[in-house]
């Protein structure tokens, strides 16, 4: 393909300051302040929710959730990939910025190093922030964003973690990943027995019950379960039910809808432990996903164009919704299209905690109660780094400015040209040729967060 010049790009580059002006909100919490719930799971296709058209499952909990407050049908994930977006949650950054641009991994002995980032020291994440506003925190569940000192979760500000430290597990059941155990309390190594599913929501409603013994004090739970990321490994009893209601289902897809029932019905038994411990009325719930669901594993993005580690809409579109009651009209559908990373200033903002350092998301606070927002930032950028033969260790992005987007889902094809209002399911590329300058400024656009983003080193230093 012929790249536009870039004049426009040095010009913009000399007359931009890379240091972003503080985002500073106005810290006015509710009265009290809410308990905040924020469940991330891992790999959900974007229709793979029965609210959302899946037709072969059930998913009655998170449907209820779901039609309990604003639902949401363009909500984004930061990455295609599961690191980067859970680094933008908790710093309010890029992934690129916060120094996470790719998969954390574990290392495997004897082979070449495949990690590809590392949090930045000085972010300020998410529960460090709610603490300025008395907030406890905890995160059940998987973290991803590094194995040791000084990036487990208690160093960067949960006062609690129970879950585990790496990129994924190698069984639900043993917990292990290439032989070892990343299965922590705070950070003692801990060899717990059962379904991963089932202890991460026992282990939320030990804390839920724990913190309803101190109800004074907000909390800010992040429940972030690893269901339905590969390996497919459902409860057999699951399964068989799945199997025989759904006559016909293919193994594959039978395998799936049964670990996205079973974590309906974790996810069901948090919710219902909340109105038991009298906590409910004065929570605000999130439901989202880290990125859009793994086609070769089974998984339905319909109808959206691919899945999982692409930059179509289906690898970073994301069932999502976010109910508070009393403050968000049951049954309402937002279609603003926000960030992953967005809910970092909208949360502070919703617990009264101000935001005194450089960060790149846009509260969205006021489309949650049905008023009229203006967007301030025009352009989204996705990116994604990652090795092996098919991405060589370079960067793959996408970038969508109102309804035209910029893509490529390797770092070795052309990019392509899309606009979504009109071909929502990405199949008719707009050559540049066609609409000139909407290609040129995508791609400029995009060029300028490139070269901001290539100053924020992602290395491990030990490595």
């Amino acid at each position: 393909m012929n790249f536009p010049s870039l004049p426009r790009i040095l010009l913009l580059l000399s007359l931009c300051t890379l240091a972003k002006t503080p985002n500073l909100q106005a810290a006015q919490p509710a009265s009290p302040p809410p308990n905040i719930v924020f469940i991330m799971v891992d790999d959900l296709g974007y229709g793979d929710l029965s609210a959302y058209g899946a037709p072969d499952l059930k998913t009655p909990n998170i449907d209820q959730l779901f039609a309990s407050g604003m639902r949401f049908d363009q909500f984004y994930a930061n990455c295609p990939v599961c690191s980067p977006t859970r680094a933008a949650f908790l710093s309010g950054r890029y992934p690129d910025m916060a120094g996470v641009p790719g998969v954390i991994r574990t290392q495997v002995p004897n082979r070449p190093s495949n990690n590809w980032g590392d949090l930045g020291d000085d972010l300020v994440l998410l529960p460090q922030l709610l603490k300025k506003a008395n907030y406890h925190s905890a995160l059940i569940g998987k973290w991803h964003l590094g194995l040791q000192q000084p990036d487990r979760p208690t160093d960067r500000g949960f006062d609690l973690f129970h879950g585990f430290l790496g990129d994924m597990m190698d069984d639900y059941y043993t917990h292990l990943r290439h032989g070892n155990n990343y299965m922590r309390l705070n950070e003692k190594t801990i060899d717990p027995k059962g379904h991963a599913t089932d202890l991460f929501s026992d282990w939320a409603i030990d804390y839920l019950t724990e913190r309803a013994q101190h109800k004074e004090q907000p909390f800010f739970l992040y429940l972030a379960y690893n269901a339905p990321h590969t390996p497919i490994q459902p409860p057999k009893d699951w399964l068989a039910k799945v199997q025989a209601r759904e006559k016909g289902i293919g193994e594959k897809r039978a395998k799936i809808v049964a670990l996205i029932e079973h974590l309906d019905h974790g996810t069901g038994r948090v919710l219902d432990a909340l109105k038991q411990l009298d906590l409910s009325d004065n929570t605000l719930i999130v439901f989202t996903s880290d990125n859009g669901g793994h086609v070769d594993a089974g998984a339905r993005n319909a109808p959206l164009h691919g899945g999982k580690q692409e930059m179509w809409e289906g690898g970073i579109r994301v069932c999502t919704a976010v109910s508070w009651p009393g403050k968000i009209a049951p049954g309402s559908r937002g279609q603003h299209r926000s960030l992953t990373m967005d809910f970092y200033p909208t949360l502070a903002e919703v617990a009264g905690a101000a935001i005194d350092h450089p960060i790149d998301a846009r509260s969205f606070l006021p489309v949650l109660f049905g008023k009229k927002f203006t967007e301030s930032r025009p352009e989204q950028v996705w990116m994604r780094l990652e090795g092996g033969r098919k991405y060589g260790g370079l960067i793959y992005h996408a970038i969508r400015i109102g309804d035209w987007k910029l893509l490529r889902n390797t770092p070795f094809e052309p990019y392509q040209m899309f606009n979504i209002a009109n071909d929502p399911t990405e199949e008719h590329a707009i050559p540049r040729e066609k609409a000139p300058k909407k290609f040129d400024n995508l791609f400029n656009q995009l060029s300028i967060h490139i070269n901001q983003a290539g100053r924020v080193p992602w290395q491990r230093k030990n490595e």
